[in-house]
């Protein structure tokens, strides 16, 4: 198992932000509003009922919702490097 913990911890960090980026299957499962992942909240909330695209608030919210991903990452960076070097070949 110690062998084993940074690609484990790498595979776990990367799982966390690919599913924190899901777009396509939470469109498609969701029927409330409730169950929204953000990216889907935000591609809703950025059309107005004029049929413009608020290009300012899109942006905002999509910063706001990048924060966790960065934080998780400087956190996590060394696990992630050390984990996917391990893949490699020599």
């Amino acid at each position: 198992m110690p062998q084993v913990k940074p690609a484990l911890s790498a595979l776990g960090i990367l799982t966390f932000l690919g599913n924190w980026n899901a777009y396509l299957w939470p469109v498609i499962v969701t029927t409330t509003s409730d169950m929204r992942t953000l990216p889907v909240g935000i591609s809703l909330y950025g059309t107005s009922d004029a049929g413009g695209i608020q290009w300012n608030t899109i942006m905002g919210m999509s910063t706001l919702a990048v924060i966790p991903m960065v934080i998780v990452f400087l956190i996590f960076q060394t696990r992630i490097v050390e984990g996917i070097s391990l893949t490699g070949g020599k």
